[in-house]
């Protein structure tokens, strides 16, 4: 069975597991269905907004569809929690990031 039917097997079971919707929006982005990834890291932040990495490859799926405005004012979201729950790795990360697009 592929990655992403065990996924959606898992998510059916716990439809707010952050890991699952996160792992979701990751196998998504990898296979290049990057509509449907936002759509799961999207799902996962109104889950928690606390998922700093969700953020990042939220917007790096958005720069893939070209969305870089869109991808840049994810990441100022993305770093403003993280530096508000003290996630200096998450931070750094997404600041480099977002220096990149800007």
């Amino acid at each position: 069975m592929d990655r992403i039917a065990t996924l959606e097997k898992m998510l059916a079971a716990e439809p707010e597991d952050t890991f699952v919707l996160y792992s979701l929006g990751h196998e998504h982005a990898k296979e290049g269905r990057h509509e449907e990834a936002v759509g799961f890291y999207e799902k996962c932040l109104a889950v928690d907004p606390g998922e700093h990495y969700a953020y990042f490859h939220m917007a790096r799926s958005l720069e893939a569809l070209g969305e870089e405005e869109r991808a840049t004012g994810i990441l100022q979201t993305g770093l403003e929690r993280a530096r508000a729950d003290g996630n200096q790795k998450a931070s750094g990360e997404i600041a480099q990031y977002l220096a990149q697009l800007i």
